[in-house]
């Protein structure tokens, strides 16, 4: 019969020889972070791109330790970009899993929706990096969004549009929030910059139904068509606009996904397109977020790693940076700390969540596609 100091002993031993095995953080709660977002449908891409963004950072942070030696665990739901499922499935991970900030929910349907059901502000959890530029989602209480707001795009877009000269713009549009939000800043923008919005075509949401918008814009011959659309909206809308002869110059806003439409389209397909620049781009090697973040994805075999995945990375730093100043985060402890925080650096890009009905970040820039798909900054 063993001695009982004995097998306690060996327990004990056991135990040491056990943790030694295990990571670093292993010994730490984890802290949990949740994402409602789309991983199928057609904006299946985006909520693919900015999970494989923020999963990126914070295996990064776990592989170094964790937060203060607690492992970050990034729960997901799939839905489908449906707003009562966004509602139904963030109630439900709040309920069984008890994160202390979600993180990258997408659409601006989707958001408001949360924002008017209220259970985001009722439990003080946090939504860090809502994927929509609108003034909605901006002005709702606990969304950080980071990266400028669509009537930022819009605004610096008609200027640049009238300095170079150009008088008519066509606007595409999904036929929501999202959209309309987008033809609201650029009604407004038409005003103050005397460029003309001579068409305004909008299409269903969650559908590539453009043939009537594209059938609109041949007829109104812009100089310019901006494209308020989501990415598979956006592709279609270009491949048959120039297949119906359209000779616009096209502007996408930053929502559409560059990598995809340039791999839909390839680089002839593609070549002359421009586009809002709200978030780093990879050429931007100056910046220490991009270089960090290059690294990363060039060790990572995710293939839903893309152009809009930095908008997740960033939201996760975003987040981390919070985190780092808590000792025992909780759902409200966090809120707080965000609320707060008027100058997080995650690298040569700068965020100010402390501004009321704006978004973290004003930066706004445009870029293009020349040939063989190289970016024209």
């Amino acid at each position: 019969m063993n001695h009982p100091l004995i097998s306690v002993s060996r327990r004990w031993a056991l135990g040491l020889c056990m943790a030694a095995a295990l990571p670093a953080w292993a010994s730490g709660e984890p802290i949990v972070i949740g994402q409602v977002a789309p991983m199928t449908g057609p904006q299946g891409v985006t909520g693919r791109a900015m999970n494989a963004g923020a999963k990126l950072y914070f295996d990064s942070i776990n592989a170094k330790g964790g937060v203060r030696g607690r492992p970050i665990t990034l729960v997901t739901r799939d839905d489908a970009q449906n707003p009562v499922e966004t509602v139904r499935l963030t109630k439900e991970l709040i309920a069984s899993s008890t994160p202390v900030a979600m993180i990258s929910t997408v659409g601006t349907a989707n958001l408001e929706a949360l924002a008017k059901d209220g259970i985001l502000a009722q439990r003080k959890v946090s939504m860090v990096g809502a994927v929509s530029g609108a003034a909605s989602v901006a002005q709702a209480d606990g969304m950080h969004v980071v990266k400028a707001s669509y009537h930022d795009e819009v605004a610096r877009l008609f200027t640049q549009l009238n300095q170079l000269g150009i008088k008519s713009v066509g606007l595409v549009y999904q036929d929501d929030g999202l959209g309309k939000d987008v033809l609201k800043g650029a009604e407004e923008a038409a005003k103050k910059t005397g460029v003309a919005l001579i068409a305004k075509a909008a299409y269903a949401r969650n559908t590539v139904a453009v043939e009537g918008s594209v059938a609109d814009m041949v007829k109104a011959r812009p100089q310019v068509v901006l494209l308020g659309a989501t990415t598979g909206a956006a592709v279609e809308f270009v491949k048959q606009y120039h297949t119906a002869g359209g000779t616009a110059t096209m502007y996408g806003m930053s929502i559409i996904d560059t990598e995809a439409l340039l791999k839909a389209l390839g680089p002839q397909g593609a070549r002359g397109y421009a586009f809002s620049v709200v978030l780093p781009l990879a050429q931007e090697t100056n910046r220490p977020v991009v270089r960090e973040y290059l690294a990363l994805r060039q060790t990572s075999k995710d293939p839903n790693l893309s152009a809009r995945s930095i908008e997740g990375y960033i939201a996760a730093k975003a987040l981390v940076k919070a985190l780092e100043g808590i000792s025992n985060p909780t759902a409200a402890s966090v809120t707080s700390a965000l609320e707060s925080a008027r100058s997080i650096d995650v690298g040569g890009y700068v965020l100010d969540f402390t501004q009321k009905n704006r978004t973290g970040s004003q930066y706004v820039d445009f870029a293009m596609f020349g040939a063989d798909g190289k970016i024209v900054h």
